[in-house]
């Protein structure tokens, strides 16, 4: 498994702009794909919020990559 940080910019990120800012998602449908095809966990949980608003701490995993919110 991949880990990687993001540093968070603002008081939170919505999950499918964390997607898009990763290059995990190419636009904001193919973000809310990977969301809905129940691929991303929050904190070891399925996470199906597409607007999740992710705080620093959280730990996102989508397929093989662990992304740590600073």
């Amino acid at each position: 498994m991949t880990t990687q940080e993001f540093k968070i910019t603002g008081e939170y990120i919505e999950l499918i702009g964390l997607l898009k800012a990763l290059g995990l998602a190419q636009t904001g449908g193919h973000a809310k794909m990977i969301v809905e095809e129940e691929m991303v966990m929050r904190n070891g949980e399925l996470e199906t919020r597409k607007r999740a608003k992710l705080i620093s701490g959280d730990v996102i995993e989508v397929q093989d990559i662990r992304i740590s919110l600073i």
